[in-house]
């Protein structure tokens, strides 16, 4: 009954994405459902797609708590979560259990079934000269599992992690998840998610690498460092340390999915996470160029309807 409720009921949002067949372009980005928990419920609240993670080879507990701070005011959120979760094997064995269930269902079929990204990531005790083997466990582990894959080298909560965006490190992770891809009996497309906070040389630097190397698509964006437009009476947006995710971050992160996809001709995927609260938000993020887009911060202020909203909306502008 719920998923009857919540879920946009309309052909016309069917969304073809790297091979894979979504219900509607709308998706709840990674951060949320870290360990591949509640996968029944998210796809029950309408949600076509889910990324789990940010994933990472062996379990750790994150940062000190309290790590994740509400500013009303600004629809914002700041975070410093450390990229707590129960490590690959637990949540693979996860999702072995969850696609087990899925196949019994009579209620699934290919053409409904909720589509799982997983993103990963290296433990905060790994130097970043071995970061690359972290990402090429997680990624065998996962592979038979999950739909998709978002590389997360752009946390601002794990030290030294941007670092990785980097050109050497970026190819030299990219590049062996690419060979170790090639090498499977199905592949799995391949997506880089970046910090709003590069500056355009850094951007070109990217998209230099994911070209080169026929990379699937980037995630634009991460949450930002930066801390310029929120209100000025709440102090706690200049107190706490994170990232910020939300409506403040909107702008920036159109900014980005328009450049990058001006730059490559569209040949780039682009999925855009950002401040999408609205349908004429997730529309603003389409008409910069985005295949797809991810929900987060809007989830928390706009409660359990906001993909059944933005789906209306959608459906509604598909018809003008």
């Amino acid at each position: 009954m719920l998923a009857y409720y919540f879920t946009p009921r309309d052909s016309r949002l069917t969304t073809y994405f790297l091979g894979l067949k979504l219900k509607t372009p709308i998706g709840l980005g990674a951060g949320f459902d870290k360990n591949a928990i509640y996968l029944r419920e998210l796809e029950a609240l309408g949600f076509s797609f889910v990324e789990i993670g940010t994933v990472t080879p062996l379990p750790q507990e994150g940062n000190p708590k309290p790590r994740l701070f509400r500013l009303p005011k600004d629809k914002a959120l700041i975070n410093r979560m450390g990229f707590n979760n129960d490590g690959v094997k637990v949540v693979a064995e996860r999702l072995k259990k969850w696609r087990k269930r899925q196949s019994y269902s009579r209620l699934t079929t290919d053409d409904s079934r909720l589509i799982v990204g997983g993103n990963i990531g290296r433990n905060k005790t790994t130097p970043n000269e071995d970061a690359w083997k972290d990402y090429a466990i997680c990624f065998n582990d996962l592979h038979p599992y999950v739909d998709y894959f978002v590389v997360n080298v752009s946390s601002p909560n794990t030290p030294g992690l941007r670092e990785l965006q980097g050109k050497a490190s970026l190819r030299r992770i990219l590049l062996h998840l690419q060979m170790i891809n090639n090498g499977k009996a199905v592949s799995k497309p391949i997506l880089i998610k970046i910090a709003p906070d590069l500056a355009e040389q850094q951007i070109d630097d990217v998209i230099d690498i994911a070209m080169e190397i026929k990379l699937d698509g980037i995630v634009a964006t991460n949450t930002t460092i930066r801390r310029d437009n929120l209100s000025k009476e709440l102090g706690i947006g200049n107190q706490e340390s994170g990232g910020l995710s939300g409506l403040p971050l909107k702008n920036r992160s159109t900014d980005i999915v328009r450049y990058i996809s001006e730059k490559t001709d569209k040949e780039l995927s682009v999925i855009a996470s950002g401040g999408v609260f609205t349908g004429a938000d997730a529309r603003e993020k389409f008409d910069a160029g985005a295949s797809l887009v991810q929900v987060w911060t809007g989830f928390i202020y706009e409660g359990p309807s906001v993909v059944k909203r933005i789906g209306r909306y959608l459906s509604k502008m598909t018809n003008q």
